[in-house]
């Protein structure tokens, strides 16, 4: 099911984000651009993000980045689906 129709994110892609360390909308949003065009679905973003807990959240709350896996795992998504 997609969850932000104006790039085509589905409910999966959000979770694996957040399985991933995105423990925010704004850094779903980094990840892979779901809430940045209208934002009908931020709260459906933020209702995915409430069904566990924060893997990366003691590192966010301390400052550290908790991203660059996440951007790892986007790019390897896109060039997965070039391919």
């Amino acid at each position: 099911m997609f969850v932000c129709s104006c790039f085509g994110v589905t409910e999966a892609q959000v979770q694996q984000h957040a399985d991933n360390g995105a423990c925010t909308p704004r850094q779903i949003a980094s990840a892979c651009k779901a809430g940045t065009d209208c934002g009908s679905c931020v709260r459906r973003i933020q209702a995915i993000l409430g069904r566990g807990a924060c893997p990366r959240r003691e590192l966010a709350d301390q400052g550290k980045p908790v991203l660059a896996e996440i951007a790892e795992v986007a790019k390897t998504a896109r060039l997965d689906e070039a391919a």
